[in-house]
Formats: C-alpha cells, sequence, structure tokens
C-alpha cells in the first residue's frame, strides 16, 4: 500500500468524530454479524480507530486488527485495556506477517481500493491467502463507480460542520478528480478547526483505485483464493444495475 494511505495524525484525531456522523451503522451490522458468526480467529485489515473492532471485542470475538497508520493504531490503543494491546499492530497487508491464521479475515470500509496498482492487489490476495485457515473467508467491499460523479467529481464539498468537542468547531470539505485510464480517484480532504483563537488547516492528498465487476471476477480468479459472491448491497442483495456496493466473499479451499 502506497503512503498516500496511511492516515496523518490529524485525520486520524478527528476520525470518529466525522465518520460517526458520514457513515450509516448498515456496513457495521454486516461486518459485526459476520464477526459474531465467526466460531474461531478473525483479523481485521484496517482497524483504524476500532469501528468495529472494540464492539467485536467487547461481545467476546477473538479478534486481531492491523492498520498501516501508527495515528489510527495509536488512537485506538488509547481506548483499549493494555492487556488488549496485542491484538492490534502497524501492519502493510501487502507485506503482512503474523504468527496465527484466521478463519474469517474483513477488510472494510474500501480498505482494498487504497491497492492502487496490481501488483499490489496480487500481494495483498497474497497474504490474505496465508493467513487464513483452509475453508476460512475473506470479505472486503468496494463502491460501485458513479460515472456522473466520474466525469463531475468534487469541488470542496462540505461534508462535515460540527465540533469535535464541546465548543470548539471543525469543518472538511472534501475535493476528487478522476483518471479514467488508470482508474484512480485523487482525494484532497481539507480539515479546518478551531482552538482557541487559533485557526488551524490541514490537507491530506490520498488515491483510491476503483473497479468494475468483471475486474473484481479476473482478479481474485487468479489468485488462490476462491470468489464465492459479488452482493450488491450489505443485506446480500443479488447485483443489480442500480447497486451501489461491491461485497465480495472469498474463500480459502
Amino acid at each position: 500500500m502506497s503512503h498516500g494511505s496511511e492516515y496523518p495524525g490529524f485525520f486520524a484525531r478527528f476520525y470518529d468524530v466525522i465518520y460517526k456522523h458520514v457513515r450509516s451503522d448498515e456496513d457495521s451490522e454486516y461486518f459485526l454479524t459476520k464477526i459474531r458468526e465467526c466460531k474461531g480467529p478473525v483479523l481485521e485489515v484496517g482497524v483504524g480507530t476500532g469501528r468495529f473492532f472494540i464492539e467485536a471485542l467487547d461481545k467476546g470475538a477473538d479478534i486481531y486488527g492491523i492498520d498501516i497508520s501508527p495515528s489510527m493504531i495509536n488512537i485506538l490503543q488509547s481506548k483499549l485495556s493494555k492487556s488488549e494491546h496485542h491484538r492490534i499492530e502497524v501492519q502493510d497487508l501487502c507485506k503482512l506477517e503474523l504468527h496465527r491464521s484466521f478463519d474469517l479475515i474483513v477488510a472494510p470500509f474500501r480498505v482494498f481500493m487504497h491497492l492502487t496498482t496490481i501488483q499490489q492487489q496480487f500481494e495483498a490476495l497474497d497474504a490474505v491467502f496465508r493467513h487464513l485457515k483452509p475453508g476460512g473467508t475473506f470479505i472486503f467491499d468496494l463502491f460501485v463507480p458513479n460515472f456522473k460523479m466520474l466525469a463531475d467529481g468534487l469541488n470542496n464539498v462540505k461534508d462535515f460542520d460540527g465540533e469535535y468537542a464541546p465548543g470548539k468547531k471543525l469543518v472538511r470539505f472534501t475535493s476528487m478528480h478522476t483518471d479514467i485510464s488508470k482508474q484512480i480517484n485523487y482525494v484532497a480532504f481539507k480539515f479546518i478547526w478551531k482552538e482557541g483563537d487559533t485557526e488551524h488547516s490541514k490537507t491530506w492528498n490520498t488515491e483510491m483505485r476503483y473497479f468494475f465487476r468483471y475486474e473484481i471476477e479476473h482478479l481474485i480468479n487468479q489468485s488462490e483464493l476462491i470468489l464465492e459472491a459479488i452482493h450488491g448491497d450489505f443485506k446480500e442483495n443479488e447485483l443489480t444495475k442500480d447497486s451501489k456496493e461491491f461485497i465480495v466473499v472469498c474463500k480459502k479451499p
């Protein structure tokens, strides 16, 4: 994964307050159900600040997590007792080396879209295969490309305007333009916040690769994993022309 997928400290700092506002609970319910149904150990790739991880752990899941961003792991550690710190660590999925295997590996919230090259994608799939137990499952989600948005892009769209703490203002603007020849969205997140009388402004630039259905099928079929299904939403409905999500389910033979 590229360094552009590492969340900077200021992004990690405000992650929870923003994504509580901009994300629905639909994906949480889906992945937490899959984790609860799993009888063995689970790995969450892109564990972040623990949006799924903490609830799953509290409900008794034998769950572990990795993230490429030290800033995110630091925040998650601050939420956990020291006795649970061994469950999380900074690692790059493409170079994953853990001394255990898992019955379920999940990569929620577009993690796989930060893998912008074919080499990275195959390295990630190989790493998942190595760390799955026979019969184990790998689930990840991607968005179905919106052609109008790809064509029009985004220009300083305000997607959060609120407080990150009582009386402390935070605004976020998102911009995006697309290189269709590379299937890459170039995204800029601009944060403006106040601390006392001082206004701060910082921008994080990142890249996200978008995928098409048959590209996903070919990619999985070229790996050692077996493609079990591509669902069209988090309720596992059939993929249709109106679907906005790819929910990709793979198995290790």
